[in-house]
């Protein structure tokens, strides 16, 4: 058998049969090698998520104001979260390599695009092709993983990932802060084109997989109606009570369009052979389980991570620059959180209580997230986000490690994207329903605090009076005090509404099965239809 690196040879029975087998196991060195490839396309997903966020308020209110704050990160959410069970099951039919390259292709096309954007359509646009090909970077990355180490030491070795968003998250805010200041937000995004083709030299270098194709067929009619059921589920949270009101035909219509295709894709994946999204899968309770608990925690990770930029800016009135600085406890304490829970999970096989716990830990930190307003101090704001950072660390990459753990090789990819797309998923509704919640709130409160000859100078729209974090200081105080007061009690309600959907996630922690960690790449285990024998204790 070959020695491969992000996919997989077969012998010739098994070839024949389209089955593929593991890959031999890798030395220590031969790891390393692979994980600085995927250290480098990861660095690029990890650092324009971190970058853009100490950004976005400059950039929209540039390009169209803060209510379309959420627009930018919804496009993004968008593409990545719908491409990612395509790209895992591509990558199973055609290996890792050509894949991962590939959406390194998009994700610069899309970041050279975005840097050139002249209208606010022009950007939701451009980062829609980064997300797609951001979506790839990050199920691709944790695919070739599994591919190479045994799940029981996949913990210390995904401390090289974590590694690198712990260096995304300090570097990232600070850069985009940085260039917003002294030079373009445009650069945010064209800062991505040298470090892409970085990626793609390293990753052509240290992934060298021979190639494997088998009899195949792509899920193109699953992926379109995974698209569309996303997207108009999506356009309506974000445009209900903004664009639309909430019981406009428009808003309703989208609704019962996301349901019904919604209920057509699940229809057609069950009786297509190669389906975008096996519901077989679903037969597994560590993988039903891990889902929920990624979409859970993928609406309070946004929830906290996307608003909290915008409440230091205009609340607090801190720069783009300090703003990166002062969200360094909420990253400094996930990195911490994922990295230490790794190297515990690598030594005593053990994973259950981490996602318990940190369900827990996330949602009273969203709690204290919640009592922030225009008289918290520095230090109390940096402790909440110190607690909401542990607890999402605790809960991330456990979920991965799980699913992977309790899955055949043969559908390993596509169950790690699944993972993926889950999260992704969470975050993308997540942005979606609580921008409409800021929205909702914003235009119930500026009528009551703003002086009714501002909003009639504004056209009687309270919206036209929302723009950059630095115009909006130099508006007259009793204009800004109202905006600034609006503001903080519009995302208090973002991060109450977050704390249900982490307790819930809590709740949902406790049916998690806990089975044990092999101790190879892939050896024989129960099927995706079988349910495993929990660890006594787990």
């Amino acid at each position: 058998m070959s020695d491969t690196v992000g996919d997989v040879t077969a012998p010739s029975g098994a070839a024949a049969a389209g089955v593929p087998t593991a890959p031999a196991p890798l030395t220590h060195r031969q790891i390393l090698i692979v994980f600085s490839g995927l250290m480098t396309g990861l660095l690029l997903a990890a650092l324009d998520q971190t970058i853009v966020a100490t950004a976005l308020p400059t950039i929209v209110g540039e390009l169209g104001g803060l209510e379309h704050y959420s627009w930018v990160v919804t496009a993004y959410l968008l593409t990545s979260t719908v491409s990612t069970p395509l790209y895992g099951k591509i990558s199973d039919l055609y290996g890792r390599k050509a894949v991962f390259q590939t959406a390194i292709l998009i994700f610069l096309a899309g970041s050279l695009l975005a840097g050139l954007a002249q209208t606010m359509v022009q950007l939701v646009l451009c980062r829609g092709i980064q997300g797609a090909g951001a979506g790839g970077l990050m199920a691709m990355t944790f695919a070739v993983v599994g591919d190479v180490v045994a799940p029981r030491e996949r913990g210390r070795y995904t401390g090289y990932l974590g590694s690198v968003f712990a260096f995304a998250s300090v570097v990232g805010p600070l850069l985009g802060g940085f260039i917003v200041d002294h030079v373009s937000w445009r650069w945010v995004f064209l800062i991505n084109l040298p470090v892409g083709a970085m990626a793609l030299v390293v990753t052509s270098s240290v992934l060298k997989p021979p190639l494997m194709r088998r009899a195949h067929r792509i899920d193109v009619e699953g992926a379109v109606l995974l698209v569309t059921a996303v997207s108009c589920l999506v356009l309506g949270l974000v445009w209900g009570g903004t664009e639309y009101p909430w019981g406009s035909l428009v808003i309703i219509g989208l609704g019962l369009a996301g349901v019904v295709l919604t209920l057509a894709f699940v229809a057609w994946e069950s009786r297509v052979p190669e389906p975008t999204l096996p519901l077989r899968l679903f037969g597994n309770r560590i993988f039903s389980v891990t889902a929920g608990l990624g979409f859970l925690i993928g609406c309070g990770m946004f929830g906290g991570i996307i608003f909290l930029p915008l409440f230091l800016q205009i609340v607090t009135g801190a720069s783009a620059t300090n703003s990166g600085l002062l969200m360094l406890p909420l990253m400094g304490g996930l990195m911490t959180a994922s990295i230490t829970s790794g190297r515990i999970i690598s030594r005593t096989g053990r994973y259950k209580v981490w996602p318990v716990t940190g369900m827990a830990v996330a949602a009273a930190g969203m709690f204290l997230l919640s009592l922030m307003g225009p008289d918290t101090t520095r230090l109390e704001s940096s402790f909440c986000m110190l607690v909401l950072g542990l607890g999402i660390g605790m809960v991330m990459q456990v979920l991965v490690l799980a699913v992977q753990n309790a899955v055949a090789y043969a559908d390993l990819g596509v169950a790690t994207a699944a993972a993926t797309f889950f999260r992704s998923m969470g975050g993308l509704f997540g942005v979606a329903v609580f921008g409409a919640i800021l929205n909702t709130r914003m235009a119930e409160e500026l009528p009551r605090l703003v002086p009714a000859a501002a909003l009639a100078e504004a056209g009687g729209r309270a919206s036209q009076l929302l723009s950059s974090p630095a115009q909006i200081r130099l508006l007259p105080p009793e204009i800004r005090n109202g905006i600034i007061e609006a503001l903080s009690l519009s995302i208090h309600s973002v991060f109450l509404w977050a704390i249900p959907l982490l307790l819930a996630g809590f709740a949902l922690s406790w049916f998690l099965d806990e089975i044990p960690l092999r101790e190879t790449v892939h050896t024989g285990q129960p099927s995706p239809g079988e349910r495993p024998q929990s660890v006594p204790g787990g």
